[in-house]
């Protein structure tokens, strides 16, 4: 399929409680004729955290999703998941109810309202992470930061790395690129814990951002359940729900609302849910193949 001469496309933020905070991301429509370099180079020059691409589904779902960094496609993320979904309903092109999106980690439940969606992630993972102390050090922190939790690396269709730190630490994360590189995953987690309201304060650091900071990370904050029931520090039965707290620190307050189902006390399922709210539309050109 050819792609034609331009396509329409929206702005939303993502896990916002107002306009103008949360996570941004463009929204291009009927991308199916667009090439790889094609959907980068958009991305490219939206220059945001992520661009979702729409596309006809295959089998199994009721669309397609590819997802781009200005730097890298991704196999799947949480808010260009929501974002796209919620785009699709709010503008007549799907029903409101569960949408089943296909991406590169499969086919995934995303259920959507009018104020926004909750989107399933993919299988739970859980790996052994780098030294708590060195990463602190790679994130501009000390030993004296952590709280005493390994520094494992979670996901649920993205991995991250997680650092647990004391609440006083958290805003003075300054990484250092060169050597974030070593860490695994997509990025890190700096977050400190409030048992009180289940509630986690995080920054994230995105690799597929050269290492910049993410103002709302859904898949972030599904690796979060499964990271925290593995600590201990969410019910190891049942289904538990916690928040996610972000992007203050940089002016885009996002508010992740999450659950993680576990048995034995390892996680088996995660969701994670929140507001979009649109703030731009057009057309945009596209680039040469």
């Amino acid at each position: 399929m050819e792609a034609p001469a331009a396509l329409d496309y929206e702005i939303v933020d993502v896990f916002a409680p107002r306009p103008f905070a949360g996570n941004a991301l463009a929204v291009v429509f009927d991308a199916d004729g667009l090439t790889t370099g094609q959907c980068q180079a958009l991305a490219n020059e939206f220059n945001l955290s992520e661009t979702s691409f729409l596309c006809a589904p295959g089998e199994g779902g009721d669309y397609r999703l590819r997802i781009f960094t200005p730097r890298i496609e991704l196999p799947f993320a949480g808010h260009p998941s929501v974002g796209a979904a919620h785009t699709l309903v709010r503008t007549g092109r799907l029903p409101a109810g569960t949408l089943r999106q296909e991406c590169g980690a499969g086919v995934l439940d995303v259920v959507v309202d009018g104020d926004g969606a909750r989107l399933s992630g993919g299988r739970p993972t859980l790996e052994v992470g780098p030294d708590p102390a060195e990463l602190a050090g790679a994130l501009g922190l000390s030993s004296a930061d952590l709280v005493g939790h390994p520094a494992d690396v979670a996901g649920c269709g993205l991995a991250f790395t997680y650092l647990h730190v004391r609440p006083e630490a958290v805003d003075r994360a300054a990484p250092d690129p060169a050597m974030l590189d070593l860490v695994g995953g997509h990025g890190v987690s700096v977050f400190t814990w409030d048992w009180s309201s289940n509630t986690a304060y995080a920054r994230v650091f995105a690799r597929g951002l050269g290492w910049a900071e993410d103002p709302a990370t859904g898949s972030a904050a599904l690796g979060t359940g499964v990271w925290l029931t593995a600590a201990g520090l969410l019910g190891g039965e049942g289904i538990s729900e916690y928040v996610v707290r972000q992007g203050e620190w940089m002016g885009r307050p996002s508010v992740l609302t999450c659950t993680v189902t576990a048995m034995a006390g390892a996680a088996f399922a995660a969701t994670v849910a929140g507001a979009v709210v649109p703030v731009a539309s057009g057309r945009i050109r596209v680039p040469a193949a």
